[in-house]
């Protein structure tokens, strides 16, 4: 037979072998995942590092009123940082945004190392927030775009894993830093850490995974096409709709802290700010948990949101309550790293994945009991060792979710949405971060937390406690972890919702509930997507 009537041979199917012995330490993939899981340790050493030494940073500088701004300015930038890092990703590919952020985040560690005053300390958390919102995005637009769906819970299992050291000697470092040399090197070492994720990954990275997607590419390439154009001026608008968040957030964060009724202006002025832009920036149905991808992106806030509500509290609460010395406080947090790693890699496993739904619901009632465990150790006769135990449990539940709803994101991300929705799951973590820090702040502030004081340490390094009337402040903690412990509860209904349903209609129905809002006229392909 001719062979213009049989065609060419059609390419032999991929080996089944070859396949299951594909990692990703294997050859092509190799680099890339070092380069990667690299920045992912330094931004964990710099979480843990940060965190222990931030009551005696707090302390000194005058500023434990202002403690949880130290936390919230970072979260409440990289909402524009990662709007920013979707656009430039889904144009531009990953490169761009993750060099530009790991800068901007050691710059931020600078500032913040060197502030005289707490504002500026505050101001330098807000840089870090940029750069930090800018990598992460990135990060998952690289893991996205450079693995197989089948290594992807790989990767993000060795995400968790690359905090598993920074958690355990990360605290005892900073800490001996912080006490003998003064907390201000644990921010300014740190950026030294900067310059080895930069020569590791980005020449892979610029092999594997930069310019835009072929979509992408494809659809604004043309000359005549506009398509480019439009995606653009959606973007600009993103970005600006992003900014609008993280100035409502701050007028929330602000009106919290002022107890006159005046107050009640800037939080009106915020409420309204964040409802304008968000109905845009998250996928439709976010709000109220509608199935598919809105309640994954619900649930990454709710999980996100009320963990590090309580364990930024931990450290400050050991060491004014229990007299512990910030080294000591912080060891407490030491064996959350592994435990959650250890539940990243088990939501790894290729078993789980019929029950992705069960496991995320497993995992987030282990939050609510660590969270709910944590303010028993307010009373004198509960064991410190108990609450590391508690913790411990909440980061294995962590590791269950965060992970797997990373997982069932990218899965049901199309190439060139990937940016924007990993965007919309950042917003929504970072986001929550920011309200819950500002509502439990306002608490805290309004039960006399704000008078707690972190005394100093003696010659030899050795705390010496806490003690006094006016260092008691149990019922400004308590509040704190009774609302974290609220939202982590709620987050196991959201859990139940993360399937989308298997019929959801006509294409044209479902197009909405996957992009954010109809009017961002982006491409559909979110029939996968329902309510």
């Amino acid at each position: 037979m001719p062979a213009t009537e049989t065609g060419p041979e059609p390419l032999p199917p991929p080996d089944p072998a070859t396949l299951r012995a594909e990692s990703v330490l294997s050859g092509t993939h190799r680099p890339l995942t070092f380069g990667i899981v690299s920045v992912v340790l330094l931004i964990a050493f710099e979480a843990t590092a940060v965190g222990t030494a931030m009551p005696l940073a707090a302390d000194e500088l005058d500023g434990i009123s202002l403690y949880a701004y130290a936390f919230s300015a970072f979260f409440t930038t990289s909402v524009v940082g990662m709007v920013a890092s979707g656009q430039w990703c889904d144009r531009r590919g990953p490169l761009p945004p993750l060099a530009t952020g790991i800068a901007l985040f050691a710059g931020g560690l600078v500032l913040s190392g060197t502030a005289a005053a707490m504002w500026v300390f505050v101001l330098g958390r807000a840089v870090q927030g940029v750069g930090g919102g800018l990598v992460i995005v990135a990060l998952y637009v690289t893991v996205s775009r450079a693995y197989p769906e089948r290594l992807r819970p790989t990767v993000m299992a060795a995400f968790a894993a690359s905090w598993v050291v920074p958690s355990i000697v990360g605290p005892l470092i900073s800490g001996t830093v912080a006490e003998h040399l003064g907390w201000r090197w644990v921010f300014l070492g740190i950026p030294a850490l900067v310059v080895l994720p930069l020569l590791v990954m980005l020449p892979p990275l610029k092999r594997r995974a930069s310019g835009p997607p072929e979509a992408a590419a494809g659809d604004g390439g043309g000359a005549g096409s506009g398509g480019g154009r439009r995606n653009v001026s959606g973007g600009g608008r993103r970005i600006r709709l992003a900014v609008a968040v993280a100035l409502g957030a701050g007028l929330l964060q602000y009106a919290g802290q002022d107890p006159r009724w005046l107050a009640l202006l800037p939080a009106a002025a915020g409420v309204a700010l964040l409802a304008f832009a968000l109905r845009v920036l998250l996928p439709r149905g976010t709000v109220r948990a509608a199935r598919g991808l809105p309640a994954v992106v619900l649930l990454r806030g709710i999980a996100a949101g009320s963990y590090v509500v309580a364990e930024s509290f931990v450290p400050l609460m050991l060491v004014t309550q229990r007299g512990l010395s910030v080294t000591l406080a912080g060891l407490t947090l030491a064996a959350g790293g592994a435990l959650w790693a250890l539940g990243s890699f088990t939501q790894s496993r290729p078993r789980w994945e019929p029950h992705r739904e069960r496991l995320v619901q497993t995992g987030m009632a282990l939050v609510t009991f660590a969270i709910a465990y944590t303010p028993l150790v307010l009373v004198e006769s509960v064991p410190v060792w108990t609450l590391a135990l508690a913790m411990g449990i909440g980061c294995f539940g962590m590791g269950l979710t965060i992970s797997s709803l990373s997982v069932l994101l990218l899965g049901l991300s199309a190439p060139d949405e990937a940016g924007r929705n990993s965007a919309a799951l950042q917003l929504s973590d970072g986001l929550s971060n920011v309200l819950l820090l500002a509502l439990t702040g306002t608490l805290f502030a309004a039960l006399g937390g704000g008078s707690v004081s972190v005394t100093g340490t003696s010659g030899a390094g050795e705390h010496t406690g806490a003690g006094g009337a006016d260092a008691a402040q149990p019922a400004a903690f308590t509040a704190v972890y009774a609302v974290s412990a609220v939202v982590a509860l709620m987050g196991v209904w959201v859990a139940g919702r993360l399937r989308p349903e298997p019929d959801t209609g006509a294409p044209g129905e479902a197009e909405p509930r996957r992009a954010a809002p109809a009017e961002t006229e982006e491409p559909a392909g979110a029939a996968v997507q329902g309510e």
